[in-house]
C-alpha cells in the first residue's frame, strides 16, 4: 500500500487536484451521447416552448376593466364603469347595457369569469365571445343600485350619442324619449346638438328636450315646447301633451297644447288613411295575382273553371317542394319557385283542357260541374301526397321585418313585394298579348273565334296555350299566397269566389278591367272591415257587386267584338 501512495507524492498537490477534477467529468458527468432524432425533438421543444412565450399576451385595458367591474364596492365599480366607457371598444356598450339590465354575471374568485346572459338563460363569455355551457351554476349577477343603474343610463346614453352610425344615434334617442329625460340626459343632448349632421336625430334630440321643458316653471318655455312638438307622431309626446291640455295651470298653455293635439291626430287620421289604401291593394294585388288567369281563361274559353283555385294550390306546394330541395337557400328559393310552379300549373291546366274541356266547349254547366269534380280530385291528391296538415312556407329574410315610415304607419315588405310583383305579372301578361304572335291569336279567338279559325288559326292550339297560360299565372299566385299564408289543400277554395268577382267586376276578358277591378274590390272591403267586421264586409262588398252587374251587366270594362253579343 505504502509503494502504490509513492508515485502520489512526487506530483505537486495543484496537479493531482487537476487530474481528480478531469476525471470527474469525463467518466462520472459524461451523458450518453444523443441520437440525431432525439436532438433534433429537444430542438423543436425548444423553439415550440419559446413561440409560446412569445404568444403569451398581457390583458387589455378592456379585460382588466370588465373583470373589475364586477369586484368591489358599488362606488369602485361605479367609478370602473366611467373608464370602461373610455375604452375604444366595440364591446363596451354592450358591457354597460347588460350591467344596467342585471344580465350581467361573474364568478366569485380572483380572476372571475364575466358572462352576459340572454333571454334563453344562454351565457356568452364577454371577453371571447364564445358560448358557456359548463360551471354555470358558479356565475352571479352582478349587482347594483337604483343610483348606479341611473349612471349607467347616462353613460350608455352618451355611448349611442357619439355612435358613428345615424341609426343608432337615432335609437338611443328615441329610447331617451321612451324612459323619460332627466337632467344628466339633457346636458348630453345639449352637446350633442350642436355637433349633429343628421337632420332626423336633431329632430329627435329637438323633441326630447322639448318633452323636458314641458315641465318648465315658465310660460313661454312650455308654449315654445309645445310649438316644438306640434306634428310629432311619438306616443309620448301624445300623452305629454293630453297631460298639459287637461292639467296645466295656465289657460293659454292648455289651449295651445289643444290645438297641437289636434294637429297630430289630424295627421294621424291622414296616415291611417294612406294605411288603409295601402293594405286594400295590398289585398288587390293578392285578387288581381289570382284572378288574372282566371280572366283569360274564362274570358277566351268561355269555361268557368271552378279547378282555378286548385292550381293555385299547386304552385304553391311546388314553392315548399322547392324549399325543401334548397334547404340552405331560402332567400333565393323564391326565384326558382316561380317559374317552377308557372311550369307545373301550366302543364297541368292543359292535361285539365286535353282530356276533360275540349270535349264540353258550348256546355257551360257541364264545364263547371266537370272542373268542380277536377278540383276535388286534386284536394285529395294533394292530401294524399302530402297529408291533410298545412305546410308552412319559411319567409326569405329579406321579405322580412316592416318599413318604418313614421310611429304610426309601416308597410310590411311581404305584402309590399307582392303588391309590386302582381304588377311585374300584370304588365308580362300585358306584353304578351300585346306583343307576340300567341298574343295576337288569343286576342282574335276572343273577339272573334270563327273569323280566327277561318284566317288559319288554330283555335284548338289556342285554346290549350291560353288554358296553360292562364294555368300557369295561377301557379305564380300561389307562389305569392304561400308568402302570407300556410299551405294546404284548402288553399285555393279561399280564393276562387273572390276571383271570379274580381272578373265579372271588372269586365270578361279584359285585363284593365281585372287591374281596376281587382283594386277596387281590395280597397273597398278593407275600408268595411273596421265598421262591418271581415266577414260582413265580404258579405257587403257582393251585395254591392250584385247591385253593380244589376247596372252594368258587362262589368267596367265590356268585351269589344262580336264575342261581345254572344
Amino acid at each position: 500500500m505504502r509503494n502504490l501512495l509513492k508515485p502520489w507524492g512526487r506530483w505537486p498537490l495543484p496537479l493531482v487536484l487537476l487530474f481528480s477534477l478531469y476525471f470527474s467529468t469525463s467518466v462520472f458527468s459524461q451523458e450518453p451521447e444523443s441520437s440525431p432524432a432525439v436532438i433534433e425533438s429537444a430542438a423543436t421543444n425548444t423553439d415550440q416552448n419559446s413561440n409560446t412565450d412569445q404568444k403569451i399576451v398581457a390583458p387589455s385595458e378592456f379585460d382588466q376593466l370588465v373583470k373589475a367591474l364586477t369586484q368591489g364596492s358599488l362606488p369602485k365599480r361605479a367609478q370602473t364603469a366611467k373608464k370602461l366607457a373610455q375604452v375604444d371598444d366595440a364591446r363596451v356598450a354592450q358591457v354597460i347595457a347588460a350591467l344596467q339590465q342585471g344580465t350581467l354575471y361573474a364568478t366569485k374568485s380572483a380572476d372571475p369569469l364575466v358572462a352576459i346572459a340572454d333571454k334563453s338563460g344562454n351565457y356568452t363569455n364577454v371577453i371571447s365571445g364564445e358560448n358557456i355551457t359548463a360551471n354555470t351554476d358558479a356565475l352571479k349577477r352582478v349587482p347594483i343600485n337604483n343610483t348606479m343603474r341611473s349612471q349607467l343610463r347616462s353613460l350608455l346614453a352618451a355611448l349611442n350619442l357619439n355612435d358613428k352610425n345615424p341609426a343608432v344615434r337615432l335609437d338611443a334617442v328615441n329610447r331617451m324619449i321612451a324612459d323619460g329625460v332627466d337632467e344628466d340626459i339633457i346636458d348630453l343632448l345639449v352637446e350633442r346638438l350642436t355637433t349633429e349632421p343628421d337632420d332626423d336625430v336633431r329632430q329627435a334630440i329637438a323633441t326630447a328636450m322639448a318633452l323636458k321643458n314641458l315641465q318648465s316653471s315658465e310660460q313661454q318655455i312650455r308654449l315654445d315646447a309645445i310649438q316644438i312638438l306640434r306634428g310629432s307622431l311619438q306616443q309620448e309626446v301624445r300623452t305629454a301633451l293630453t297631460h298639459i291640455a287637461a292639467n296645466d295651470s295656465d289657460e293659454k298653455v292648455k289651449q295651445q297644447a289643444q290645438f297641437a293635439l289636434d294637429s297630430i291626430e289630424d295627421r294621424i287620421a291622414a296616415f291611417r288613411l294612406a294605411e288603409n289604401i295601402f293594405f286594400g291593394l295590398s289585398l288587390g294585388s293578392v285578387l288581381l295575382l289570382s284572378a288574372i288567369g282566371l280572366a283569360i281563361t274564362f274570358g277566351v274559353m268561355g269555361v268557368i273553371n271552378m279547378a282555378h283555385g286548385e292550381l293555385m294550390m299547386i304552385g304553391a306546394y311546388v314553392t315548399w317542394v322547392v324549399q325543401q330541395l334548397f334547404p340552405n337557400q331560402i332567400a333565393y328559393s323564391l326565384m326558382i319557385a316561380i317559374p317552377a310552379a308557372f311550369i307545373v300549373a301550366g302543364l297541368v291546366g292543359i292535361a285539365i283542357e286535353r282530356g276533360v274541356i275540349r270535349f264540353l266547349y258550348g256546355r257551360p254547366l257541364e264545364t263547371l260541374l266537370a272542373t268542380f269534380g277536377i278540383s276535388l280530385i286534386l284536394q285529395q291528391a294533394a292530401r294524399s301526397i302530402f297529408s291533410p296538415l298545412n305546410r308552412a312556407v319559411e319567409l326569405p329574410e329579406w321579405m322580412s321585418g316592416s318599413l318604418v315610415i313614421n310611429p304610426v304607419l309601416s308597410i310590411t315588405y311581404n305584402r309590399l313585394y307582392i303588391f309590386i310583383f302582381g304588377l311585374i305579372v300584370f304588365f308580362a301578361l300585358l306584353a304578351i298579348l300585346k306583343k307576340t304572335s300567341l298574343g295576337l291569336k288569343v286576342r282574335a279567338v276572343s273577339q272573334n273565334r270563327a273569323m280566327a279559325r277561318a284566317v288559319g288559326v288554330r283555335a284548338s292550339w289556342v285554346d290549350a296555350m291560353t288554358f296553360g297560360l292562364g294555368s300557369g299565372i295561377a301557379g305564380i299566385a300561389g307562389v305569392a299566397l304561400s308568402q302570407l299564408t300556410n299551405v294546404g289543400p284548402n288553399l285555393g277554395q279561399a280564393y276562387i269566389i273572390d276571383s271570379f268577382m274580381v272578373v265579372v267586376f271588372g269586365g270578361v276578358g279584359n285585363l284593365w278591367g281585372t287591374l281596376v277591378g281587382a283594386m277596387g274590390l281590395g280597397i273597398i272591403n278593407k275600408f268595411m272591415e273596421p265598421y262591418a267586421g271581415a266577414v260582413l264586409a265580404k258579405v257587403l262588398v257582393l251585395v254591392l257587386l250584385i247591385l253593380f252587374i244589376q247596372k252594368r251587366p258587362k262589368g267596367i270594362f265590356p268585351q269589344k267584338g262580336r264575342a261581345a253579343a254572344d
